[in-house]
């Protein structure tokens, strides 16, 4: 069998949804394509002797929007080929339901549990001052948020790294260079448990039409129904919180 990356699965099933339309190939070729594509080392120092390379990566899929959104992973299983189809799939994910962004993602190869907090720390304001010195951060330009391996605690570091390289007395704009930011630096209520309020959502919607349930032999609403839920990060936890709190039954994780 041919073996695909992530990204060329992403374009297949871009190509098989554009070959319904009637757009010229080279616009929907400009909207295959990724835009920028951030590619970076920076050291780390490990102790008094020793240092690291930390590889890391913001790709920018389509400026067709601005800003730019998509969040940061850290995680050894960071790749290119990753982070573009990420990018890609935040391009579409936004277009389709019409909120004015285009997609962006960024990653950094590494095992977080490998370091200490302040060691985090150093990469997440290095990667950001990094990004900052090619214009790939900014309010209006390409906002970041938390993905795998990151929280409200990186979010923090990000934004006073920003602002730090961009202030202005009295301005506060340049908070807005992420999202996912606790509350008490300019986040905003709500925003940690979204995604999987999200998810919760989709599967309440799905199982109330009665259409659907009919075919799978299903009665309507959420109550009873039993739940797989794959992964206890913030999104698992937060969409098997709300499930159980509508009376799906959570049997297995």
């Amino acid at each position: 069998m041919e073996q695909t990356n992530f990204f060329e699965n992403v374009c297949k099933y871009f190509d098989k949804a554009a070959a319904l339309t009637n757009y010229p190939a080279g616009l929907l070729e400009q909207i295959r394509m990724c835009n920028s594509v951030y590619h970076f080392k920076f050291p780390l120092r490990i102790d008094e002797h020793n240092y690291e390379v930390i590889d890391a990566w913001r790709v920018e899929h389509s400026h067709h929007k601005l800003p730019l959104k998509g969040g940061i992973r850290y995680s050894l299983l960071v790749n290119e080929d990753e982070v573009k189809a990420m990018a890609a799939l935040m391009t579409f994910k936004c277009a389709i339901v019409d909120v004015p962004f285009g997609g962006a993602k960024g990653g950094v190869k590494i095992k977080i549990s490998n370091y200490t907090d302040h060691q985090l720390e150093n990469i997440t304001r290095r990667y950001t001052s990094e990004l900052i010195k090619k214009n790939f951060i900014g309010p209006g330009i390409d906002v970041p948020a938390p993905d795998y391996g990151t929280g409200e605690r990186e979010m923090a570091w990000i934004a006073d790294t920003y602002t730090a390289f961009n202030s202005q007395p009295g301005n506060t704009d340049g908070f807005a260079c992420v999202t996912g930011k606790p509350i008490s630096q300019h986040g905003i209520c709500g925003r940690k448990e979204a995604t999987g309020r999200g998810v919760y959502f989709g599967i309440r919607e799905a199982v109330n039409d009665k259409e659907e349930m009919k075919k799978i032999g299903l009665e309507t609403g959420l109550e009873g129904k039993k739940v797989i839920v794959q992964g206890l990060g913030n999104v698992g936890y937060y969409a098997a919180k709300f499930l159980q709190e509508d009376d799906a039954i959570i049997i297995s994780l």
